[in-house]
């Protein structure tokens, strides 16, 4: 996959093509759909596929109060858009300036003047893009009749609750892991270094993987999980680089910490030195909310118990 910012800097091998565009943060199965569309609507016309997304997401530039935290940040969007095999990405820089455009000017700018666009794929929701947040699909529909490109609109494809970036915050800030991976047709991901961290779960007989304070993505709620560890370093057979996790999200209150951190156990290994190694760490069910003990015997027995049940739930799930 090409990924580029400049639109003036746009590959002549990737126009004419087809096109979409959103956030897609998350990426998660109803961005799937609407992008596994597009390169099938590539194919048949023997046609180039673009994602355009934008950066940074415009709810970071009209309302910071908020503090919206992305699912997966830019790389790790960047990594999942290349999975579902999309030829470009294009990534327009996301100003106030930028905002000002009209519907119709976004369209001509970007589909038809920058990639010369012969069709343009979105779900049957697009909507709220152009200054005012006016444009949506009859307007895309209408712009394509006048420049000339085809407009393919899918249907909403979602069953049970509604396939959405939202959706999946709104879940993984409660620790709905479970519930935020079945939006994203799989586990909610991070990535970052190990770096050292207090120590106290090697001297407890757990050593942890403490992931770097400017690790990629959502942080979910304080609690206990268990989910898979992968160290990206390592060769895809190898045999230690996935594997499966207990995984602490919070302040060990029961040693009054202070600093939020995400650390994960490799379950039953006490051999690994993961120090500066990049990883990245699924969380595939929550076990137990963050816990103050009054003594570490208490914490121990504690953490033997969620240690068995990670097993349990891992035995028989195989690593995404």
């Amino acid at each position: 996959m090409h990924a580029w910012t400049d639109p003036a800097q746009t590959p002549d091998t990737l126009r004419p093509c087809v096109a979409t565009f959103g956030n897609f943060d998350g990426v998660h199965l109803g961005h799937r759909a609407v992008l596994a569309r597009l390169v099938q609507e590539g194919s048949r016309r023997g046609l180039p596929s673009v994602a355009v997304t934008f950066d940074p997401h415009p709810a970071a530039i009209f309302h910071p109060e908020r503090g919206l935290e992305l699912i997966s940040p830019g790389p790790l969007r960047a990594e999942l858009l290349e999975s579902t095999g999309v030829d470009g990405l294009l990534v327009l820089d996301f100003t106030r300036e930028f905002a000002q455009l009209t519907a119709e000017e976004f369209v001509v700018q970007t589909f038809v003047n920058t990639l010369r666009a012969q069709a343009v794929v979105v779900g049957e929701d697009a909507r709220g893009f152009g200054r005012g947040y006016t444009g949506d699909v009859a307007t895309l529909a209408a712009l394509g009749a006048v420049h000339g490109f085809d407009v393919v609109v899918l249907e909403d494809l979602g069953e049970g609750e509604r396939w959405s970036s939202s959706a999946v915050r709104r879940h993984l800030s409660a620790g709905e892991v479970a519930e935020a991976a079945a939006i994203l047709g799989r586990p909610h991901r991070m990535r970052g270094t190990v770096v050292h961290g207090a120590h106290r779960g090697r001297e407890l007989g757990y050593p942890t993987a403490n992931l770097s304070g400017d690790s990629l993505g959502l942080v979910p709620a304080d609690g206990v999980y268990a989910g898979w560890l992968t160290r990206l370093d390592l060769a895809d057979d190898s045999p230690d680089r996935t594997l499966p996790c207990a995984i602490s999200v919070g302040t060990n209150p029961t040693f009054d910490g202070t600093l939020r951190t995400v650390e994960a156990y490799v379950l039953d290994r006490t051999d690994l030195d993961l120090y500066d190694e990049r990883v990245a760490v699924e969380f595939v069910e929550h076990i137990r909310p963050t816990l103050r003990f009054e003594s570490v015997e208490e914490l121990l027995t504690a953490m033997a118990g969620d240690i068995e049940k990670c097993r349990q739930v891992l035995t028989s799930i195989v690593p995404s």
